[in-house]
């Protein structure tokens, strides 16, 4: 799985761009605020649809532009295959292609180009509240399976009629008779997010605990841990009897979600903890032991994927390398001899020998290097 080519237009800060990629590692290099990390965001919204830095598509647009369009061409599934995507500024929804194809959803397109990306944040993951955690194992699910995200759109959508609902109620009494039917939609879609979820969290840490074991010589060792609501007591339990544990779980709290006006339990409050021979990482690992661990998890999302697919996913590495030790930079480097890599760095001659470089600068491309 790679990518050839891709064409920018009113993208970030890119006006119009075209470029083509090496099968192996990429290199973009410039200076701060260049557009490298807006390269790699293009690269990943061309095969998810998804933003790793805003929720809000229109900000994609460069300013003043009618739209933005991201197309490109990508080797995948034995073939070769064209995307493009067109967002606009306002509400107006984006449109989708797949080989000169419209299409409706994201969905449709799962499967094409899957990457998975790493930046300094996800160093700190670990560290962070639940909802980066939470981030982390939805946006890898999405790609994964294209029936998550289409649960994962519905729940927030749910969730927020009825947060609508408990905030208009006082204006609106008569709005509390329809409050059953919207808990009972949460808890049906509610229940496939947590067998999604428990599924996914299980392969992922026993995954990221072998690329650990590695790390640190055998001498600590990886879990993971899936923390959703109180009753349930197991995640792997059929899809109905999960269901109905969601059930109990928002009966006991319809009170507090009355009085507050707000949803406040459920699958959107999820977490998981990591943790190294027992003790949580959050509380009591070094910051080496934590960004080893993190590491670990997406290099593991990356196996998990080729393992589901066949094809080995783009690894996207947005100026992550900098933040790592020498140690630790020696070990991800190894880890990339397969598949197509692009690393983005402010220092142009710290990694020439990788592959190709690209030089960027205000959102244009000032040179190309291939390295033999």
């Amino acid at each position: 799985m790679k990518v050839d080519k891709l064409y920018l237009r009113d993208f970030r800060n890119y006006q119009e761009s075209a470029l083509e990629f090496a099968p192996g590692v990429n290199l973009i290099v410039g200076d701060n605020a260049q557009g490298k990390t807006n390269l790699l965001e293009a690269l990943a919204y061309l095969g998810s649809g998804r933003s790793f830095r805003t929720q809000k598509s229109g900000e994609l647009v460069r300013f003043g532009g009618d739209f933005a369009e991201i197309s490109g061409e990508v080797t995948s599934q034995g073939r070769a295959q064209r995307l493009r995507w067109v967002v606009f500024p306002a509400a107006r929804p984006r449109q989708i292609y797949c080989n000169g194809v419209k299409k409706k959803t994201a969905g449709e397109l799962s499967g094409v180009l899957q990457t998975v990306l790493f930046c300094p944040e996800d160093l700190l993951v670990l560290r962070a509240g639940a909802s980066a955690r939470r981030r982390l194992a939805d946006n890898a699910l999405c790609q994964l399976r294209p029936n998550y995200e289409a649960a994962l759109t519905e729940y927030g959508r749910i969730m927020e009629q009825k947060n609508r609902i408990l905030k208009d109620r006082f204006e609106n009494p008569a709005l509390l008779e329809i409050l059953p039917e919207y808990n009972a939609r949460l808890c049906r879609v509610g229940a496939l997010l947590i067998s999604y979820r428990a599924r996914f969290l299980d392969a992922l840490g026993k995954a990221a605990a072998g690329y650990h074991a590695a790390f640190s010589g055998g001498g600590e060792e990886l879990t993971l841990e899936y923390k959703t609501v109180s009753t349930v007591e197991d995640p792997f339990a059929p899809v109905q009897a999960l269901e109905e544990a969601l059930s109990r779980h928002l009966e006991r709290h319809g009170r507090a979600e009355l009085e507050t006006a707000q949803c406040l339990t459920g699958p959107h409050k999820d977490d998981f903890i990591c943790s190294l021979s027992g003790l949580p990482l959050k509380t009591y690992g070094s910051q080496g032991q934590v960004r080893t661990a993190a590491i670990s998890l997406k290099l593991a999302q990356r196996a998990l994927m080729e393992r589901e697919s066949g094809e080995t996913p783009v690894l996207l590495l947005d100026d992550v390398l900098s933040e790592l030790d020498a140690g630790r930079q020696d070990f991800v480097l190894n880890q990339i001899r397969e598949g197509q890599v692009f690393i983005t760095c402010c220092e142009p001659g710290r990694f020439t020998r990788l592959g190709k470089t690209v030089e960027i600068g205000n959102g244009q491309v000032l040179s190309v290097n291939d390295i033999n």
